[in-house]
């Protein structure tokens, strides 16, 4: 049975090698993408939910997959906008029960959140777009040449690997949360991102630039790499 303590450690060691290979500068220099953002003047509380709400589809598929093999159910993901299809994602090999205990729990969790943002918002709520769980972790792994250009990145192939693509979500709802939450006017959507903020939330941030950040990290770059987890975009008018 491989020790949790030496995973994580191999998963630090692999975070500092992505950081040192510029994952973390990804986001900077893709106007394009910022520029179809829309301007914070005209964003209302709404469009912020509804982005929020885009990204915890993306979490909740990733970790519900990798701990079940199945994903959010489709009574969960109808709504605004047209409904797309998630490509890859599978139940991956633990075997170390207590990690696997863990995908579960946090798998759950942000299918809480969904479900929360959902009553939220309503009528109002998008519907889950597009996501990729095979191609962009490749193009993302190419990009931080943790993998060759010939070679490819499954992070449901192990727990490993997992472990790496955990962390990328990690940083992005932190910052999608942490970047919305001094935007909203309405106490009740403010209540919600605050409950939702309390389990995802550890950093600090400008919000205007983590708003774009968090758009840049999920579309990889932009148009170059086809929208990455969202290949046909967010839905919603933050996009």
């Amino acid at each position: 049975m491989i020790m949790k303590d030496s995973i994580v450690a191999s998963i630090f060691d692999r975070r500092n090698l992505i950081k040192s290979a510029g994952l973390a500068t990804l986001a900077i220099g893709v106007a394009g993408t910022a520029s179809e953002a829309a301007d914070s003047q005209s964003v209302t509380d709404e469009d912020i939910l509804n982005f929020a709400l885009n990204l915890e589809y993306l979490e909740s598929e990733y970790y519900l997959r990798a701990a079940t093999g199945q994903g959010l159910s489709s009574k969960n993901t109808k709504g605004v906008g047209t409904q797309g299809i998630v490509v890859g994602g599978s139940k991956v090999p633990f075997k170390d029960s207590n990690l696997e205990k863990l995908a579960l729990e946090i798998g759950r969790d942000e299918e809480a959140h969904v479900n929360f943002l959902r009553s939220a918002l309503g009528s109002a709520a998008v519907a889950e777009p597009e996501i990729d769980l095979q191609q962009s972790f490749t193009n993302l792994a190419r990009l931080a040449k943790l993998v060759s250009e010939e070679d490819t990145f499954n992070p449901f192939e192990n727990e490993r690997d997992f472990l790496i693509g955990a962390y990328i979500f990690e940083d992005v709802g932190v910052t999608a949360f942490h970047g919305a939450a001094p935007l909203l006017t309405n106490k009740t959507y403010l209540a919600a991102a605050a409950g939702i903020l309390g389990t995802e939330a550890y950093h600090a941030g400008a919000v205007r630039a983590l708003m774009y950040q968090v758009l840049n990290i999920v579309y990889l770059g932009g148009a170059a790499s086809k929208f990455g987890f969202f290949p046909d975009k967010l839905n919603g008018k933050i996009a």
